[in-house]
């Protein structure tokens, strides 16, 4: 690495202090950084980039060979670190051995789905009988409701098991004990210091010490199985006739989960993925097969297409469709069954596409009206009349990236109105959100530090606004005084090329908790810039060797980069942003997901 490239002054990357988005670039790695990427080219041989690129990620030397081949032997713990597995494990067994109906509540997102068909699989293999329910978002909302646990009784139920949900369920919970179930609770969520009468495994209990928040439901789902299937081999359950299962066959729906809840891709988790994704390769499970035929994914599975192409479509069925369509997909084995399920997912995601375009459209105009752009205000907060409910996280993740504030948006229906926030690095939503309920503000709400739900009246949609301001207004400013693009290294676009992707591809999966690398191109002229469509530019920039970079930035028109990249048009630029390989008609090439830009000249250091 080039330390001409950094300034002495706060070690601006190319003297950048302020890009076209209002950032400081700075070097991903401080001194220690650069000692612990120095130490692993010579310990073990790596290359400069990617030490830097591990070394930026928190790796050291001696555990680079585990970094970059992970061992689920070796990273995830015995279950019985979690509070209440061992009892848990112990009633499902017991469910399971003496053939109880087990009622499999979920949520109605990807890690509900998931979860839920990790249980069915292992209920399938123990031949154990199970009835699943994934909650309505519309009509009964998050979590476990009384007249859907009523219903799952009234149909045999003797054990009732809620994944991703049931934290915070403290009245139906108490219900179902009435009507004669007994109750686990498999989740994740930030939970209060009183909890329901229940069997509760979750690491974000704040009795926990496991030291396994960073898990998604599906993960402590696995755990779970695992520690049941514990008991039940020593029982002498499983047989020839009854074979034990593979339970790391079901490790694919694990890193779907994982990515799609937007899970730390770090430690335990960023081996489930691994893992997972090396299963998916084989096309094993027909729901995912199927799904990703008709998502039309490119190459082998990657964390990407489980993020932007696999997640939102069994999301779709949540947000407007039936709830239960991605449970029934990633369980179910007919072929033409889960080929019909995958292509009415696929079409309820280009509804959910229209419907979210609408809807940001006016928020965009409301929050702009309400002085988002200032720097004042650690919060924005929208609300509409007969906005959907099923998309309202992700006009407020739109707004979150536009304006980089945490952001919620309500659907009002009347009086009432159901939430959803988004959040930023470094600034704990859930807390918040737990807060305003304890404040009386919210009726009901919770969530994880990224993203939360909520239920909120229409008469205290103002005082919401000025609580969650204020709550928040110390870590945004803590937040912004350190916003800045973290660099791994410059290159030249001759240097962006399939062999160095390959390189890149050895320490991900990228995603949260384990940043996709961010490159600078220095001092590349903007040689075009083109509309595609209505929203999209297609750009092209040449270095000073004629080897030329792409890339497209997506709804960029009337956007801040995509107005700068416009106006720079011909000129020489420093040019920041992930590598990606593009593979269309049997070709593969490089192009360049571009971040940020700042103007430059060749030879020249400056912002």
């Amino acid at each position: 690495m080039d330390e001409s490239l950094i300034s002495s002054k706060n070690r601006f990357f190319l003297g950048v202090e302020r890009s076209a988005l209002g950032r400081a670039w700075r070097d991903r790695l401080d001194l220690a950084g650069q000692a612990r990427a120095a130490a692993m080219m010579q310990l073990h041989g790596h290359s400069d980039l990617l030490a830097r690129v591990l070394s930026g990620r928190g790796v050291v030397p001696e555990e680079a060979a585990l970094y970059l081949d992970p061992s689920l032997r070796q990273l995830m713990p015995d279950p019985s670190t979690l509070v209440d597995m061992d009892a848990a494990a112990a009633r499902l067994a017991a469910a399971i051995e003496s053939g109880e109906t087990i009622a499999i509540f979920g949520d109605y997102d990807v890690d509900g789905a998931c979860s839920s068909a990790l249980i069915a699989d292992f209920l399938n293999a123990a031949g154990t009988p199970f009835l699943i329910h994934i909650p309505d978002r519309i009509f009964e909302g998050y979590g476990p409701n009384v007249q859907a646990i009523a219903a799952l009784a009234a149909q045999g139920a003797k054990l009732l098991v809620t994944v991703d949900c049931g934290t915070t369920s403290h009245q139906p919970l108490a219900e179902a004990g009435k009507l004669g179930l007994d109750v686990i609770v498999l989740d994740h969520h930030q939970a209060p210091e009183i909890l329901p009468e229940a069997l509760i495994v979750n690491p974000n209990r704040q009795d926990d010490l496991s030291g396994l928040g960073q898990l998604c439901a599906a993960g402590i789902v696995f755990m779970t199985l695992v520690a049941t299937n514990r008991v039940l081999r020593a029982a002498g359950f499983w047989n020839p006739e009854r074979p034990e299962p593979d339970l790391l066959a079901g490790l694919d729906l694990v890193a779907l989960a994982t990515v799609a809840d937007v899970a730390s891709l770090t430690g335990l988790n960023r081996a489930f993925v691994i893992k997972g994704l090396a299963l998916m390769r084989g096309r094993a499970r027909p729901g995912l097969r199927a799904l990703f035929d008709v998502a039309g994914a490119n190459g082998p599975p990657k964390a990407a297409h489980l993020g932007f192409l696999i997640g939102p479509r069994i999301n779709a069925g949540g947000r407007i469709g039936d709830a239960a369509l991605g449970a029934k997909l990633l369980s179910l084995h007919d072929e033409i069954e889960v080929r019909q399920i995958a292509e009415t997912l696929d079409r309820l995601n280009r509804e959910r596409q229209a419907i979210e375009a609408g809807t940001l459209e006016i928020a965009l105009v409301e929050a702009m009206a309400a002085g988002a752009e200032a720097e004042t205000g650690a919060a924005i907060v929208v609300a509409g009349e007969g906005w959907h409910p099923g998309i309202v996280g992700l006009v407020a993740s739109r707004l979150k990236e536009r304006f980089r504030k945490p952001a919620f948006a309500f659907a009002f229906d009347g009086a009432m109105g159901t939430g959803s926030g988004r959040s930023m690095a470094g600034i704990d939503l859930g807390k918040a959100v737990r807060a305003a309920v304890e404040a009386g503000i919210a009726i009901k709400g919770g969530g994880h530090a990224m993203a939360a739900g909520i239920t909120l009246a229409r008469d205290r949609l103002d005082d919401f606004r000025a609580f969650i301001d204020a709550s928040l207004q110390q870590a945004f400013a803590a937040a912004r005084a350190g916003e800045a693009l973290f660099i791994d290294a410059a290159l030249t676009a001759a240097g962006a090329n399939p062999a160095l992707h390959t390189l890149l591809e050895s320490a991900g999966p990228y995603g949260a908790g384990n940043p996709e690398p961010v490159f600078v191109f220095p001092a590349h002229r903007l040689v075009d810039v083109m509309p595609v469509g209505e929203n999209h530019l297609r750009w092209r920039a040449k270095a000073g060797d004629g080897a030329s970079l792409e890339g497209i930035l997506f709804r960029a028109v009337g956007e801040p980069l995509g107005e700068a990249l416009k106006a720079a048009r011909g000129e020489s630029v420093h040019l920041a942003g992930t590598l990606m390989l593009d593979r269309w008609n049997g070709r593969e090439r490089m192009q360049l997901r571009l971040l940020d830009l700042a103007r430059g000249e060749p030879g020249r250091r400056g912002g």
